[in-house]
């Protein structure tokens, strides 16, 4: 490994002053030299001469290793899934400290082939390799090798990387104090652990994570011979960045290990024949790189910038399983929703060159600036014409499009189409491979979504998907995007009127409504529903599945806004950030997909508010638990709800997923007990579904980052519900169908609840009826663009 390569981790030696007696074990090194065979007696004087003076001038001012007998490397933190899959790592060094029992004897006995075949017979020093390196250096003015395992520590620990005869006098005498201190055993740990090894890898067991994706004690021969020829050149010998040059140094390792008996001739030869795969960079077990963010803002919070090099491991909640389910139905639900986009054209226009020899190699260079996103792959047109497109992948795979591959760039294949949107020779364009491996043109979204789950028993997070693609924006819509909730807000408004005397039965009129500036808040304001019709008196619990805006409102004017605006703060929601009039109704304030998973939560678990937990355990780099929080109880402090409340709330929104908005999701998951409200903002700007298991309450939100509009047809119901299904379609397998059972205060009559103090009808027995009958037609006159005026289900 050459000096500028490897990054010094210790400050240059200490010129400070010291003791000055020569100590025993500094003696015998000239005893040594005085046995070396072959010199003249002239060369052994003056190598007398130079060790004599090396000692008494340096030895004083060696430094104290203090850091090694106490060896404490750098680690980074890393976070992992409940069932312990690495989901992401921090820290300026990719580090794993393994203990040197854990290293494999395949592992040490590469290294020591290479590096210092005579590492458990000297101590410390090769004399006959640093007289040969010194008188090089004096007579050629250049340096040579001959470090020792035990030098190369020394070095890393404590010398600058200045070549220099005196530094390397340095070297010897801080190897032979490090051997007089540490067992061989410990000196070994030690620089199979701290060495600088490429890909920002220190040790033998990052290293081998990071180029093969495995841990130490899996590595064949073959792989172990590879990453033993790092240390000399980790640059120069990288098999990802130079595979032929590598694999020259792999196979003279291969051989060196035979010689030195550490391998049977067998061993050898299969080792040479192995073919090895390595681990791309963008190769990722789990896409979780937004809730790993999430992780390491609150480890920092608590640690500082030691969470960076204590090496953390940091447990999560969440199982690699089901994150995966939810990446994958996340990215599906807004690719589906992207192919009823206009085609917006190529990413870009290269020059290809007419040789075919030279096509590949322009290819691989053009694609450089437009990276793979996960399986939409980027790819260069080689032909284009309106039946047919060839593209060529950066893995050097063509491609072929046509017929219905075709049809989400229609536009930009057209023969008299729109040039800067146009597909042709050398135009960089997105394909993905369907299910039956059939390939077709597609484009990067510019929408955007989240996914959120948690168990409403404990607040513990089970899947979350910040984004569509983390490389592209770090944004994480879960926690960092305020949106208006639209309808999916109307259940907490419906939960405020149970506490008025309202009741499933109330019968509402659905029928047109006026506002003026005094009452709203706003400019005046005249709402619609959704179909922009009217139907009319029906029950509360109609209404709700409905998703009547007018229903709403009236229960809102009823119960007043200002009522309406305390109770939500029971779920978690934020005052301030839901002014107290009536457009409340519909979802005018403003929240988060995880804010509403837990204020969902709170109908789920029976009326009790529980925190989001996302953090499991810590551990250190040892495995000792440093903290490990407890679930939340659901005891009676944490109650912010009646159970009656709760359960009322539960059969509401039951009847929105077996007759209403959101009826495919009992339909589709094949059981009854489904509870959930879709919402749809104004001008179909935000697209929601909130909604539960007993075991599970899953959030899914979708649209644009600058708020505009998703489509004329394009609702909560049809964009975020299918998402959450094709989740809950997984987390809900195998797990048996539970209804809640009717709690004391409530009772059912001729198929009803009611809390028991309304059940004679001492309730609200209905609302607006005495105003103008409704009419099925929408209204002839234009639409007021009020707030919220085309809020919808």
């Amino acid at each position: 490994m050459t000096d500028s390569e490897r990054p010094a981790e210790g400050a240059p030696v200490s010129r400070g002053s010291g003791a000055s007696a020569l100590p025993a074990w500094a003696a015998w090194p000239v005893k040594a030299l005085l046995a070396l065979a072959g010199l003249t007696a002239a060369a052994v004087a003056s190598v007398l001469i130079l060790v004599a003076i090396a000692l008494a001038v340096a030895y004083p001012n060696l430094p104290e290793i203090s850091g090694l007998t106490d060896y404490r490397p750098k680690l980074p933190m890393r976070i992992f899934s409940a069932d312990e899959v690495l989901l992401g790592e921090f820290g300026e060094e990719r580090r794993s400290f393994a203990p040197i029992a854990e290293i494999p004897k395949v592992m040490q006995q590469a290294v020591l082939a290479i590096e210092d075949a005579r590492f458990y017979e000297h101590s410390g020093v090769d004399y006959k390799g640093v007289l040969r390196a010194g008188l090089a250096h004096l007579s050629e003015s250049r340096s040579q090798g001959a470090s020792t395992i035990t030098m190369q520590v020394a070095r890393n620990f404590y010398l600058s990387t200045e070549k220099t005869f005196t530094r390397k006098i340095y070297e010897v005498l801080l190897a032979l104090k490090i051997e007089s201190l540490l067992s061989k055993e410990q000196i070994l740990e030690v620089y199979m652990n701290q060495i600088f090894l490429g890909q920002r890898a220190y040790g033998f067991a990052a290293a081998s994570e990071i180029y093969f994706g495995k841990p130490l004690k899996d590595l064949s021969i073959a792989e172990a011979a590879m990453l033993a020829g790092l240390p000399k050149a980790p640059s120069a010998y990288n098999p990802i960045v130079n595979p032929k040059r590598a694999t020259e140094r792999q196979q003279y390792i291969i051989d060196r290990m035979l010689e030195n008996g550490f391998i049977t001739a067998e061993q050898h030869d299969a080792a040479k024949a192995e073919t090895l795969r390595y681990r791309t960079q963008s190769e990722v077990a789990v896409h979780a790189e937004h809730v790993a963010e999430v992780a390491r803002q609150l480890i920092f919070s608590q640690y500082g910038a030691d969470a960076y090099t204590r090496g953390l491991n940091v447990y999560l909640t969440l199982g690699s399983t089901e994150q995966m389910v939810a990446y994958r139905a996340l990215r599906k639900g807004i690719m589906d929703f992207e192919r009823r986009q206009v085609y917006r054209g190529p990413e870009a226009y290269v020059d290809l060159p007419a040789n075919p020899k030279d096509l590949d190699a322009r290819v691989a260079e053009a694609l450089q600036d437009h990276p793979d996103n996960d399986e939409l792959k980027a790819a260069v047109a080689l032909e284009a014409s309106p039946k047919k497109v060839v593209a060529a992948l950066q893995s050097g795979e063509t491609v072929t499009m046509t017929g219905d591959g075709l049809k989400p760039a229609t536009s930009g294949l057209a023969e008299k189409g729109n040039p800067k949107t146009a597909i042709r020779r050398g135009a960089v364009i997105r394909v993905i491979r369907g299910p039956k491996g059939d390939w077709s043109i597609t484009q990067q979204p510019e929408v955007e979504g989240a996914f959120v789950a948690l168990d409403p028993r404990s607040g513990a997070i089970r899947a979350m998907v910040g984004g569509f693609d983390f490389s592209k924006s770090s944004f994480n819509h879960v926690t960092q995007a305020w949106r208006q909730p639209g309808s999916s807000f109307k259940p907490f408004i419906y939960s405020a009127s149970l506490e008025k005397g309202f009741t499933p039965a109330t019968v509402i009129n659905d029928a047109p409504l006026f506002f003026d500036a005094d009452v709203t808040g706003s400019q005046p304001w005249e709402p619609k529903n959704y179909d922009g019709q009217f139907d009319g008196p029906m029950s509360m619990r109609r209404g709700l599945a409905k998703s009547k805006n007018m229903i709403s409102i009236r229960i809102l004017q009823a119960i007043t806004p200002q009522f309406a605006q305390d109770w939500v703060t029971r779920f978690g929601f934020e005052a301030e950030k839901h002014p107290a009039f009536l457009t409340m109704a519909l979802g005018a304030g403003a929240v988060t997909p995880l804010q509403m998973a837990t204020a969902y939560g709170v109908f789920a678990n029976g009326g009790y508010r529980v925190s989001p937990m996302l953090i499991s355990r810590i551990t250190d780099s040892k495995g000792r638990v440093l903290n490990e929080p407890k679930p939340a109880l659901l005891d009676e402090s944490a109650r912010t709800l009646e159970a009656r409340n709760a359960f009322v709330m539960t059969s509401l929104l039951q009847e929105v997923t077996r007759s209403g908005t959101a009826a495919s999701a009992q339909a589709r998951l094949k059981r009854p007990d489904i509870y959930g409200k879709t919402g749809t903002t104004n001008d179909s700007n935000d697209a929601w579904f909130a909604g539960w298991q007993k075991e599970v309450v899953a959030v899914v939100w979708m649209g644009y980052d600058t708020p505009r509009k998703l489509g004329d047809r394009e609702t909560g119901g049809g964009l975020s519900l299918p998402v959450w299904i094709d989740y809950m379609s997984v987390a809900l397998k195998g797990v048996p169908v539970s209804e809640p059972a009717a709690p004391p205060g409530v009772v059912n009559v001729g198929g009803e609840w009611y809390y028991n103090e309304y059940a004679n009808g001492s309730g609200v027995n209905s609302l607006g009826l005495e105003e103008p009958a409704a009419t099925t037609e929408p209204p002839v006159e234009e639409e007021r663009k009020g707030i919220l005026d085309l809020f919808k289900r």
